[in-house]
């Protein structure tokens, strides 16, 4: 068996649908289809990562999004973007391709101001109605980790085309009791990597968006 590690964003899957991760992570019989949303949203950061980084004018087809990087960019600090990051098991920091990793993930943009950060993920949905700051608080823990100054983290998702922001924040000193239910729910990941257990939980994106016809759950392809 590989080594275990996991992101945000493989953990929402297993969460949303075990028999879902095993298909498309482990066995890998079924793919996401090609989406045009993915690949819009792809250029997009690519773009505002340029944009804040080297100021790189922004493509027209994303000019709308120009105030609202210009105000990230004229932020006081160091600028990273597109930062990658790694945790071990021992919530130690690493690189993200690291032998011993754990934990990766990637910060849209991460600026460092002393004792304080922000942090900003940019997002493409037409509307921030269910928003879900979540994969910010696990960058945030990761941004503690490998920037033990940082005592507190603003943070936000920036919904592009929505012109609209979420903002929420973070304390260091909360940092440990934020992990636990991290750690318990990679945990139960694992397990079920290890048993070869996994039940589908039938939810939200079933009849609609699973790629995994054969489910029985899904019943647009059985």
């Amino acid at each position: 068996m590989s080594k275990f590690a996991w992101s945000y964003s493989s953990l929402d899957l297993f969460k949303q649908c075990p028999h879902k991760y095993f298909r498309l992570k482990v066995k890998k019989d079924v793919k996401e289809p090609y989406s045009q949303h993915l690949v819009y949203g792809n250029e997009l950061h690519k773009a505002a990562e340029h944009f804040v980084r080297d100021n790189t004018p922004l493509p027209d087809k994303f000019a709308f999004a120009k105030e609202a990087l210009e105000v990230l960019r004229g932020r006081e600090g160091q600028h990273l973007c597109e930062y990658r990051m790694g945790l071990t098991r021992d919530l130690e920091p690493c690189g993200f391709s690291d032998a011993s990793v754990w934990w990766r993930g990637i910060a849209d943009l991460l600026t460092l101001q002393g004792d304080r950060a922000y942090i900003v993920d940019y997002k493409t949905g037409a509307s921030s109605k269910y928003a879900d700051t979540k994969q910010l608080e696990i960058l945030a823990l990761a941004v503690f980790k490998h920037f033990p100054y940082v005592q507190r983290i603003k943070a936000g998702l920036l919904f592009v085309n929505a012109n609209d922001f979420v903002p929420t924040s973070f304390e260091a000193d909360q940092q440990m009791v934020r992990w636990e239910q991290w750690i318990e729910d990679a945990a139960r990941l694992e397990q079920s990597i290890k048993l070869d257990v996994w039940n589908p939980r039938p939810n939200f994106t079933c009849k609609a968006w699973c790629p995994v016809l054969d489910c029985t759950h899904n019943g647009k392809g059985a």
